[in-house]
């Protein structure tokens, strides 16, 4: 054989050598290419790889592969993403509950919970909520909130992390209790926030006077005619309803808040403010818990002002709402001042 034919040969060969390389790596990147284009995205070990770049014709020239950088800690993502927990079954807006009951989705929640949530003032207030002489957690309103769990067949628990009637208030608009049973007033700025029950106690408002502050006040006038014009200073529990009576039902009297009932009670009977404002209740309270202050203090009942207690429910809930003034309505013992006085008694 010639030199060159010897020499053809050669080059033949190499050019085999290098052409097969080539033809697989070429075959590889068509795979790819195909299936990119089909939406597909390899998967290496659960790992989700990201797609591969194609390389420029002219990028042929052979690379040295550079030392390997030490290994960055790899995001990993499940090939198949985890099933979503099972909805609750609705069948017409209602929620199949464990039970295989059908209920409204706001009564669910508390029986799928196995628990009524009911906001209270941490105040003890008796005979609606206290703690009596033996430690036992009692009263007319817990006796409701025990019967509506009752009923719903759950058990019970207060929230008494409100120190203000309008901070129970907040409690149940944030979410924080299903009801709110805490000697609530029914007014128009908690109806914004919430809605109420129908009534289950209605109490007239009342005035406590303080008898040598009231007599400079008057100066001779007839009572109804000084109360209705009142201009004298009204003392009330900060940031309840009776604050807010005040303002509304006495628009010339000078109103101070004070932190406490106590409070209050305490600045009429030294006359550092001529009256003190609330229901009835709370007011013939005072007189029946010590009679001798009837030697400085006098009281005065508004037969036409009333002041109507409610059972608080979310906005949202309006079957739970249907549910209680049903409750309400069926129950055998129905309150009024009387009974809440005999009450103290017990």
């Amino acid at each position: 054989m010639s030199n060159n034919a010897r020499h053809l040969t050669g080059m033949h060969n190499a050019l085999r050598r290098l052409a097969l390389p080539t033809l697989l790596a070429l075959a590889g990147l068509c795979t790819g290419i195909g299936a990119l284009a089909a939406g597909e995205r390899p998967v290496v070990q659960g790992t989700l790889s990201a797609p591969a770049t194609a390389v420029p014709a002219a990028a042929a020239t052979p690379v040295v592969a550079a030392p390997a950088a030490p290994a960055a800690p790899a995001t990993t993502f499940a090939v198949e993403p985890a099933a979503p927990a099972t909805p609750p079954v609705l069948v017409n807006g209602l929620v199949r509950v464990p039970d295989g009951r059908l209920l409204a989705p706001d009564i669910a929640r508390i029986v799928t919970r196995g628990e009524l949530v009911v906001a209270m003032l941490k105040v003890d207030t008796p005979p609606f909520f206290f703690f009596d002489d033996s430690g036992q957690w009692t009263g007319l309103e817990v006796g409701l909130a025990q019967s509506l769990a009752k009923e719903l067949g759950v058990k019970l628990r207060f929230n008494r992390e409100a120190g203000t009637f309008n901070a129970v208030v907040d409690l149940l608009a944030n979410g924080q209790a299903d009801l709110a049973i805490s000697k609530l007033s029914r007014t128009l700025a908690r109806s914004q926030t919430i809605a109420f029950s129908d009534s289950y106690l209605t109490l007239n408002h009342s005035l406590i006077l303080n008898r040598v502050k009231f007599a400079q006040l008057s100066r001779g006038r007839p009572l109804p005619e000084v109360i209705r014009n009142f201009d004298g200073s009204i003392g009330v529990i900060a940031k309840s309803s009776f604050a807010d009576y005040a303002r509304t039902n006495f628009p010339h009297a000078k109103v101070q808040e004070y932190a406490t009932w106590n409070d209050v009670l305490v600045a009429v009977n030294k006359g550092e403010i001529v009256s003190a404002y609330r229901d009835e209740f709370e007011v013939k309270r005072v007189l029946k818990a010590d009679p001798t202050v009837s030697l400085v203090l006098r009281t005065v009942t508004l037969k036409d002002l009333e002041d109507t207690l409610g059972i608080g429910v979310a906005v949202t809930d309006t079957t739970l709402l249907a549910y209680v003034n049903q409750f309400l309505a069926q129950r055998a013992e129905k309150l009024d001042i009387q009974k809440v006085l005999q009450a103290l008694d017990r």
